[in-house]
């Protein structure tokens, strides 16, 4: 993303070009130590997240046998959603409160609903940099990632407007996503407030009225009743 920056990459572009096939050799390796070490190499490798490891290291190498495609380096971002294999769900304490226990519940799945957004951006943004170029504005990837933001918020400040039949083709999709997008938060958590509300209801003491028992209460502490 820097490297698309002029002012940056006249200052850094050797170090950037370093610093890409550090990690790309490191990248490689780990690839191959997978393969090795788990039971089932090609289920790996064409599993979800093995697919993710090597689109991660491949743009690399065909920047030295494709001119133009290291815009493809922007798919390692991709390796992001690699950090939600050690998301556990969190277990629900029987005192939580109500809107406690649905905005924790809700948390993780709008980080994930985040962190997917913020890659969609990347590559929307990506794309529109190569199809457009800087004579229609999009000077660069962040600045590019920055119209993909409002257009998909549907904000549309309309300083940058992509000319090209293909750019406007593109703009118009972002657009309709971005409609089914903002629903999603919402939905998530009026979700999990209403199964919240369910799981409160349950825990209350038929024979006392008694609330807030543990999540593996069977009887009721206060009266003893079975819950």
């Amino acid at each position: 993303m820097l490297d698309s920056v002029r002012e940056i990459e006249a200052l850094h572009g050797d170090l950037f070009y370093s610093l890409e096939w550090i990690f790309t050799i490191l990248f490689t390796l780990e690839y191959l130590l997978r393969l090795i070490c788990v039971g089932r190499p090609i289920r790996y490798a064409t599993s979800f997240f093995g697919i993710i490891d090597l689109i991660a290291i491949l743009p690399t190498y065909f920047s030295l046998i494709f001119p133009g495609s290291e815009y493809l380096l922007v798919i390692r971002s991709l390796r992001l959603l690699r950090i939600f294999r050690v998301l556990k769900l969190v277990k629900y304490l029987g005192e939580a409160d109500l809107l406690i226990r649905a905005l924790r519940a809700s948390r993780r799945k709008i980080t994930l609903f985040l962190f997917t957004v913020l890659n969609l951006v990347v590559i929307l943004g990506s794309l529109m940099y190569v199809i457009e170029g800087g004579e229609s504005g999009f000077t660069s990837i962040p600045k590019s990632i920055y119209w993909a933001i409002i257009t998909l918020t549907t904000v549309g400040y309309g300083d940058i407007v992509p000319e090209t039949n293909l750019g406007q083709a593109m703009a118009s999709i972002v657009m309709i996503i971005g409609y089914s997008i903002i629903a999603v938060p919402t939905g998530i958590v009026t979700s999990e407030i209403a199964r919240a509300r369910t799981y409160y209801r349950e825990r209350i003491c038929q024979n006392c009225g008694f609330e807030g028992h543990d999540i593996d209460a069977e009887f009721c502490k206060h009266c003893g009743a079975k819950l």
